[in-house]
């Protein structure tokens, strides 16, 4: 796609682009599941959650996990998610505002802490890939935060600034990973968090990703 130095979003994909929330709530209660624990509803899940996601299973279960319960539930959460990935589907309008903002001649790319390995294939599978410059996942232990590997990305990417970069996700952890690059962020809704907790970050809020993408091109002119 060239060298780009006009606006540029930073895509997060789970709970953003990837519409998955209820295999990641199904997973989540089967993480639960192996210590007892109750379950969860979609609506307590946004308030809770955080990252790393270590201090999630802490407000939940009044303490921490020990190793050897983080990574059972962790194990327990990434083989429930990919037997149940498979029925879900790309954000509503997805196709359509990637293909406006790249026609536009701005710039794409996507960060992940989704694994490196199971991301490229699910993003291609989609026929979406062309659009980005690139897409980078997760490549270490999970359940950490997107700072630095934020920092990577963006220092991967020739001709993109991040002043003029806008990251958007569904979690209050990519406007911090935002803040930490230099760049600016937008949260939405669909996701992970509730709109309390999102608010919290002090960054624009949005309930569907067309306006995700409006409040980008504002904050990155």
């Amino acid at each position: 796609m060239g060298t780009h130095r006009d606006a540029h979003i930073v895509w997060d994909w789970n709970g953003t682009l990837f519409h998955d929330v209820d295999a990641v709530i199904g997973a989540t209660n089967a993480a639960f599941a192996e210590l007892g624990l109750q379950s969860l509803t979609l609506e307590r899940y946004r308030e809770l959650y955080c990252v790393p996601v270590p201090k999630f299973y802490e407000r939940l279960m009044g303490r921490l996990p020990t190793e050897a319960e983080w990574e059972l539930m962790d194990a327990t959460f990434h083989r429930y998610y990919t037997e149940h990935r498979v029925r879900c589907a790309l954000a509503e309008g997805v196709a359509e505002l990637l293909t406006g903002w790249s026609s536009a001649g701005r710039s794409q790319s996507i960060l992940s802490m989704y694994g490196h390995e199971d991301l490229v294939p699910l993003v291609r599978g989609f026929g979406i890939e062309s659009h980005f410059l690139r897409v980078d996942g997760r490549t270490g232990p999970s359940g950490g935060g997107k700072s630095e590997h934020m920092v990577r990305h963006l220092g991967a990417l020739t001709g993109v600034d991040p002043a003029r970069t806008v990251v958007i996700g569904d979690a209050a952890d990519d406007a911090l990973a935002a803040r930490h690059a230099g760049a600016r962020a937008v949260l939405y809704t669909g996701g992970s968090h509730s709109r309390a907790s999102l608010e919290a970050v002090g960054v624009p809020v949005v309930d569907t990703l067309a306006e995700a993408v409006e409040e980008a091109e504002r904050l990155a002119a």
